[in-house]
């Protein structure tokens, strides 16, 4: 079983127990930091794979 499977039920949980959690105070905060983490985790994965491609091209 993956990620992948976890369907439109078992998100709805996910949401039902953060509110439980967190509050729906802290939602949009949580929300916030986690979209700007995915935005780094991109922008390093990005770099990570053009390092190579820019050297092999510096090597011609």
């Amino acid at each position: 079983m993956g990620i992948s499977t976890i369907g439109i039920p078992g998100l709805i949980l996910i949401l039902m127990i953060t509110l439980i959690v967190f509050g729906p105070k802290k939602l949009p905060e949580i929300g916030s930091a986690i979209g700007q983490t995915l935005s780094e985790f991109k922008k390093s994965a990005n770099n990570l794979i053009e390092e190579p491609k820019q050297e092999e091209n510096s090597k011609e």
